[in-house]
């Protein structure tokens, strides 16, 4: 249960002042639903004013507040501006200029021969000074703007005004709360009060509340990830040890890299244990993450026991099953494949069967979807949960598959859980966002993979692609061409592809299927089927192309616009090509105008195939944007904290909370007390409740 001083921060805005259903929906935009999102809904930046006597002693382009006296009304032809000639206390004389036809406001606002105090950005136009738009009107300098005014994010229907309201009102629900910063840490970094903070942060650009503010979130963030990874450490799980019988018996095309050896050993010292395994693996594209989750799979069938492998879609699922059975084909284990009921080939019969060989052992593998952890499917020793592309499972799902462990005595037994990703993640966001696992990374690319020859071509070429596409599918390959994510629009991003599809599509025919994310699942995998099974030699996509599909006859990639990428996307894409022995092509298509970054962007991708330099690159160069791409591919958690500030206060966030469970007993104690209020406030109690549920 919340604690109850918390309630107010978490009360509805629509029960605030002003707010009705019209305003609702901008607020909602913007994530401002409860009073606590108003208080975190800090400045983008101030507004800096300085008070004059008069207009002699201000600058232009400065930022003033003056006291004016309105003097004559001009209005203008046409669409022209109105303007209300004002003179200052030394009578030199500025216009206060609106544009926009109604006169009426300004007139009722500015009455002539009354004093008013005006706040705006002087400027100058021809040999006159002018005001346009002035900020702030009032009868007294005390109902102006402050001198130091917040500027904040806004959606359509919003006003500068009406949000700094609500903030205020936001600000008012706040109590003092007990602190959870270790007092030494806190004093060290002249850090204030948390409530303080938070008044301090909307009043002016006051960079230690700011940092206070986003390491509370970085430390509610740490302190909920070692919650889990300590409540897995208790849990219980099946020890396994191999006796190597089966792994002897594996028919791999290469020899194992130096970094598959020394993760199958993590693993292996892993799944030893009675805590059951959290393991992170990471590896890039074509690095040999399928043979490393196959060998560990293998551990565990060799101790008696059985493994899953969760893909993210029937594709793939698909994939990694006909992958698996052919490396494991003369070590007679017995791997199955169960997705969604209404694609199972063979139908129900075949499903009943699967399930029946899940439920007596005598199936020792089994590959799927999140079918299989649905409540029909029942296991006779799951011992080994293989979750593959992680980002795309949530908390919950996860959970599901490790309560599909046996019973023994003292309750069911948890699976070990080994997950995987193909996004190389920088280090600091590995901590940020997987925290609670133990992190291995393959980082060396097995023998025989010929590096993809990657070049940037200007778009006034296109012809010239299209001519060499033609010819590669002529000579019996296949192709990929991506079309760019217009983050605008949806519909312009699909309008984009639908467009090139049908060029291609009158170029080549049947040849050409199209995938984006808007068509029905159905007719997206029935696209990608085609073209998996070679039936398509040209696949027109947006970036849903799924990661991990395999053709290893398609050796060339067309990206197009490819400076509207980040690195770290352009790479996945890169990796749907090279996956066979053919040397393989990759073509950047990019606009004319390029900015600095989009330029370093393209020179890095022709430079180098390593995934992790390009994903640190990749975090580099976006500074505090969208990270890794899209935001499927590991956007970052925190609202508050910004890149740089996740950088350099995760690792002090990260020892505080070991500290707190280690040293200060844990959520018990007093400061352990306040940190729970913490985990409440950011929303990161139902994690750790989920996984002790667990």
């Amino acid at each position: 249960m919340r604690p109850e001083r918390l309630n107010p921060l978490f009360a509805e805005t629509a029960s605030l002042k002003g707010v009705g259903p019209q305003i609702a929906r901008p607020l909602e935009k913007l994530g401002l639903t409860r009073v606590k999102d108003l208080a975190y809904h800090l400045p983008d930046r101030f507004v800096q004013r300085r008070a004059v006597a008069n207009l002699d002693e201000a600058n232009v382009g400065e930022n003033i507040v003056v006291a004016l006296t309105p003097a004559e009304y001009r209005s203008s032809a046409g669409r022209g501006p109105f303007r209300v000639l004002s003179t200052d206390a030394a009578g030199n004389m500025v216009a206060l200029t609106y544009f926009g036809r109604n006169s009426g406001w300004a007139r009722k606002q500015l009455p002539l021969g009354e004093p008013r105090w005006i706040a705006g950005r002087l400027d100058q136009y021809g040999q006159t000074l002018q005001i346009v738009h002035p900020d702030h009107v009032s009868e007294e300098s005390a109902g102006l703007g402050q001198l130091c005014e917040p500027v904040y994010p806004l959606s359509e229907g919003l006003t500068q005004g009406r949000v700094a309201a609500l903030v205020q009102q936001g600000l008012a629900a706040l109590v003092d709360l007990p602190e959870w910063i270790e007092p030494g840490l806190l004093d060290r970094q002249k850090w204030p009060a948390w409530r303080e903070a938070l008044l301090l942060a909307h009043r002016d650009e006051h960079r230690e509340a700011r940092e206070r503010l986003a390491y509370d979130e970085l430390l509610a963030n740490s302190l909920a990830l070692m919650l889990v990874r300590n409540a897995n450490r208790a849990k219980s799980g099946t020890p396994l040890r191999g006796d190597g019988r089966l792994r002897d018996k594996l028919s791999l095309p290469f020899g194992l890299t130096g970094a598959q050896k020394r993760t199958i050993a993590e693993i292996e010292g892993d799944l030893a244990q009675s805590a059951p395994m959290l393991r992170l693996l990471q590896g890039d594209v074509g690095s040999g993450k399928t043979v490393v989750a196959l060998e560990a799979m293998l551990i565990a069938v060799e101790a008696g026991a059985q493994a899953a492998l969760l893909a993210p879609t029937e594709i793939l699922a698909r994939q990694h099953h006909a992958t698996l059975s052919r490396m494991a084909a003369g070590t007679g284990v017995e791997i199955a494949l169960l997705t969604g009921r209404g694609s199972m080939r063979g139908g129900g019969r075949a499903r009943e069967s699967i399930l029946m060989g899940l439920m007596d052992g005598s199936i020792d593998i089994v590959v799927g979807t999140h079918a299989i952890f649905q409540e029909s499917v029942a296991y006779k020793n799951l011992a080994l949960a293989v979750i593959d592309e992680q980002h795309r499972f949530g908390v919950g799902q996860r959970l599901m598959l490790t309560q599909k462990g046996p019973m023994s005595v003292n309750g069911r037994r948890t699976p070990h859980c080994l997950a995987m990703t193909a996004t190389p993640i920088p280090r600091t966001l590995t901590l940020a966002e997987y925290g609670e696992m133990d992190v291995s990374r393959l980082d060396e690319m097995p023998p025989g993979r010929q590096a993809i020859d990657t070049r940037v071509v200007a778009v006034e070429r296109t012809g010239d692609v299209v001519g060499a596409l033609s010819r590669h599918l002529a000579g019996g390959g296949q192709a990929y061409w991506v079309c760019p994510m217009v983050r605008e629009s949806e519909n312009d991003d699909l309008a984009a592809a639908e467009a090139r599809f049908a060029e291609l599509k009158a170029r080549f025919g049947e040849d050409v299927v199209l995938v984006h994310g808007q068509l029905k699942a159905e007719a997206k995998d029935a696209a990608m089927e085609r073209f998996v099974r070679g039936e398509a030699k040209l696949l027109v996509a947006t970036t849903v192309i799924e990661v991990g599909v395999d053709v290893p006859n398609a050796t060339l990639m067309v990206i197009e616009q490819a400076e509207r990428f980040g690195l770290a996307q352009l790479h996945q894409l890169r990796g749907r090509v090279g996956r066979g022995s053919e040397k393989s092509v990759c073509l950047l298509l990019r606009g004319t105008e390029l900015s600095e970054t989009a330029r370093e962007r393209l020179a890095l991708m022709r430079e180098t195939q390593d995934g992790f330099r390009l994903a640190e690159e990749d975090l580099r160069l976006r500074g505090g944007g969208e990270l890794l791409g899209t935001r499927q591919s590991g956007d970052t958690p925190f609202r508050i904290a910004s890149l740089e500030q996740i950088q350099r206060l995760l690792p002090l966030a990260h020892d505080d909370a070991r500290l707190l469970i280690e040293r200060d007993g844990g959520l018990t104690g007093e400061r352990g007390e306040a940190a729970r209020l913490l985990l409440y406030l950011f929303e990161r109690d139902w994690g750790v409740q989920l996984l002790r549920g667990g």
